[in-house]
């Protein structure tokens, strides 16, 4: 897969741990994804879903909480574009 092709778009970032991530995709290394203008979801703190979060963030817009964050590639589960997450 060509993690590049995402680059400058808003994508949704599943990791291995209780989180997801939703931001712009500005880099990618050997070692990580950085992310600006994210949302930093911590789904411990919530009774929703990931799906029903992720959904709320492509309809209502994503509340970035961080400027910018890296994610260590070695956790990454998927990687999709926001625009492709289904109504």
């Amino acid at each position: 897969m060509e993690w590049n092709e995402f680059l400058n778009q808003q994508v949704v970032v599943d990791v291995e741990a209780m989180y997801v991530f939703v931001g712009t995709l500005t880099a990618v290394s050997d070692k990580s994804l950085t992310l600006e203008n994210v949302d930093v979801h911590d789904l411990r703190d919530s009774k929703t879903t990931r799906e029903v979060y992720v959904h709320d963030s492509r309809i209502h817009g994503v509340r970035a909480n961080r400027k910018k964050t890296f994610v260590a590639r070695e956790q990454v589960v998927s990687l999709s574009l926001l625009s492709d997450v289904i109504d």
